[in-house]
């Protein structure tokens, strides 16, 4: 017996994510002051950290502050996991 194919929904993305958030003006200092949805956000951040070199050498999840992502981090060091919380903060 052949089984029923199921139909391929597409998802669609939340409208939370989408609506763009303004940034704080120590966030803006990172990413730019231009109001963007979490997703780019999140993007911007990572790509800073990548580009200057801030992921921790021996533990690659966590990520050092320099002078930009101190005001935003509040400590030295934070891991990947504590990031979108410590950010979030940073959006309106």
């Amino acid at each position: 017996m052949a089984t029923p194919s199921k139909t391929a929904t597409t998802r669609k993305p939340n409208a939370a994510f989408m609506k763009p958030l303004t940034p704080s003006a120590e966030l803006a200092a990172v990413i730019g002051s231009e109001a963007v949805p979490r997703t780019e956000v999140t993007k911007k951040i990572w790509d800073y950290i990548k580009k200057h070199n801030l992921q921790d050498a021996s533990n690659k999840r966590n990520i050092n502050a320099d002078a930009k992502l101190r005001p935003i981090f509040g400590k030295d060091q934070v891991t990947m996991f504590e990031l979108t919380k410590l950010v979030n903060a940073h959006l309106k």
